[in-house]
């Protein structure tokens, strides 16, 4: 069974073609550019490893997507796009609505709309995705899986924010935590890997690349993350502040004229590693430069690492204890010091890393707690496409 698992952006296309009785991913690639002069499709096949690309305007995404389809079949990864029995997409934000991957209808649309406002860079790229699909794919089974839906097992004392309550009540404003396909596919990884039951165990999730979460995941369920009503509450990230005291926006509102736009703007793409370095939102960047001295640059990195410890602590104080630490993400699947600066300290709470060992793990999968650490801390590479693919086929089984 082919399941095409789709992540749909306001100018990209991310997708990936899976044989789901193996899991083996047959294709992917990106669709960029979208709505510009000069866009670009690239597709690899996995099983050679050959990768082609077709340059070309791709004024909308149904372009996009035919493209892509093009260059499936004229590569002959697949014949007819009928062959694709389902499509998976991500879907950002969901409110309070489903706790759990759900088959595409109209009323899940209309809800996906209800919170555009809550996602406004999300959400409506993620709708245009699945109504363009529908277009192409007439009649293909179609789900969603949510960045919400994870988190939503959190109780009520860590989602219900300390403001009047009348605002929960008109607008559902609380916390509501994204990445959580990933938090829930390397939690259950963990597990796996130490051969425990997930129900026995408290893990602490580090997602950590240009958007980057924490996640307090006790007995298989998130009861707390960093993120917030949207992705811009946490730790510090590639272009976001995370965590700030709220009267900084009205602070530097008044400063500059009343531009709450403006400040908006900083807050979510001018701030974090980018704003605080001055360079770049690229960890290997920000790395390059504190190695030639920047000092400011030096400063992004220790901060990064600070505010990952917190939550740490705060989150192993909440579960009352921790088992397991997990690092992935671009930067936590391949920056050591990122990971060894998380954790540094921590000893008084049975954490040790071996940081030789440490040192040489790149992008797979390894245990990296020294000999005499209580805490296990794993690093283990995130997969949200086949977490949306097996909820797809899944799914689609159980029509």
């Amino acid at each position: 069974m082919k399941v095409l698992v789709i992540n749909c952006g306001s100018s990209s296309i991310k997708y990936q073609l899976f044989e789901m009785d193996t899991e083996y991913v047959i294709a992917k690639g990106l669709a960029e550019k979208i709505g510009l002069e000069q866009g670009c499709v690239a597709l690899k096949m996995c099983n050679n490893g050959e990768k082609v690309q077709k340059k070309l305007a791709l004024p909308d995404h149904g372009v996009a997507l035919t493209t892509i389809m093009d260059l499936m079949m004229d590569n002959g990864v697949i014949k007819d796009k009928s062959e694709i029995k389902a499509i998976g997409h991500r879907l950002v934000h969901a409110g309070e609505y489903y706790n759990k991957s759900v088959e595409v209808t109209d009323d899940v649309i209309k809800r996906l709309e209800e919170c555009a406002d809550l996602a406004p860079l999300h959400n409506p790229p993620n709708i245009l995705g699945v109504r363009t699909c529908q277009k192409l794919f007439p009649g293909t089974f179609m789900t969603g899986t949510f960045d919400t839906a994870f988190h939503q097992t959190m109780p009520d004392y860590a989602y219900v924010y300390p403001i009047d309550y009348k605002y929960y009540d008109k607008y559902r404003v609380r916390r509501y935590g994204f990445h959580g396909s990933s938090h829930f596919f390397v939690s259950r990884k963990a597990a796996e890997a130490l051969g425990k039951d997930i129900k026995g165990l408290k893990i602490i999730t580090c997602h950590l690349g240009n958007g980057a979460s924490i996640a307090a995941v006790s007995g298989g369920k998130s009861v707390d993350t960093s993120m917030g009503l949207t992705p811009l509450e946490g730790i510090m990230m590639g272009t976001r502040s995370g965590d700030i005291d709220p009267a900084l926006i009205f602070y530097l509102a008044e400063k500059e004229g009343g531009d709450y736009d403006a400040v908006s703007k900083m807050l979510n793409k001018n701030s974090g590693l980018k704003g605080v370095s001055g360079i770049s939102n690229d960890m290997r960047d920000v790395r390059a430069e504190r190695d030639q001295g920047n000092e400011r640059a030096s400063l992004a990195l220790k901060i990064f690492k600070y505010r990952i410890k917190k939550y740490i602590g705060a989150y192993a104080s909440v579960m009352g204890g921790v088992d397991v630490i997990v690092f992935t993400g671009g930067i936590g699947e391949n920056v050591h010091e990122v990971r060894e600066g998380s954790v540094e300290g921590l000893e008084f709470m049975g954490i040790g890393i071996d940081k030789e060992l440490n040192k040489t793990i790149i992008g797979e999968q390894a245990d990296i707690s020294s000999k005499d650490s209580k805490v296990k801390i794993l690093v283990i590479p995130t997969d949200e496409e086949l977490v949306i693919a097996r909820d797809a086929k899944r799914l689609f089984e159980e029509r």
